[in-house]
């Protein structure tokens, strides 16, 4: 919304909210004050890792489409280091609430010899995807990957939590949304974190 209020234009912006009966569990301001603090934290992971590579050679951000979007831009534009971006589509959700069997939709296209990756999605739940995504990259021949997510489930189902690098959140067991995370392929832009009225059950 933009007003034309005397003497400059000024852009007013407005906070969604999420769908009725829904209830936010993370404020927006507490998601962004987490996201400050992760992109310290994989800036000098990046550095270090950078004074290996060869000159002119930028970290390669590969965003795990479509829930890693939110958070690879709210990371990287507080990332004041050269980046090269790209992207990948691996899902086990295809727009339900339960995992299935893991579908490869786009494979990166830059060629990840020799690159330092950085690997953006938007939760750990049980950690498949991500390690099938991972182990994509090395089998290209990438230098190394650093797995970073916006939240963390806490659970003890599938992998470790400790096989994501840099969590910048932890989020209970429930089914979450917004912050790049959907209810049914909808509310993705949401800048806090929700879970829905009640407990979803799998559609047919």
């Amino acid at each position: 919304m933009i007003s034309t209020s005397w003497p400059f234009p000024v852009a007013i912006v407005m906070i969604p909210e999420g769908p009725a009966g829904a209830r936010q569990i993370i404020a927006p301001e507490t998601v962004s004050a987490a996201l400050d603090r992760q992109a310290q934290r994989l800036v000098q992971r990046l550095e270090a890792k950078q004074s290996e590579a060869p000159a002119g050679i930028p970290p390669l951000v590969l965003v795990v489409m479509n829930g890693g979007m939110f958070p690879a831009v709210e990371l990287t534009r507080r990332m004041a280091i050269d980046l090269h971006f790209d992207y990948v589509h691996a899902t086990r959700y295809q727009g339900r609430t339960r995992g299935q069997e893991l579908k490869w939709i786009h494979r990166p296209v830059t060629d990840l010899r020799g690159r330092h990756v950085l690997l953006i999605d938007d939760i750990f739940d049980e950690g498949y995807t991500l390690e099938a995504i991972v182990a994509e990259c090395h089998r290209q021949s990438c230098a190394s990957v650093l797995t970073a997510v916006l939240a963390v489930k806490d659970h003890d189902r599938g992998l470790g939590r400790d096989r994501v690098d840099d969590g910048a959140l932890q989020v209970p067991d429930e089914y979450v949304f917004g912050c790049g995370m959907d209810l049914h392929e909808c509310w993705r832009h949401l800048p806090g974190i929700w879970v829905p009225a009640s407990n979803l059950e799998e559609s047919t």
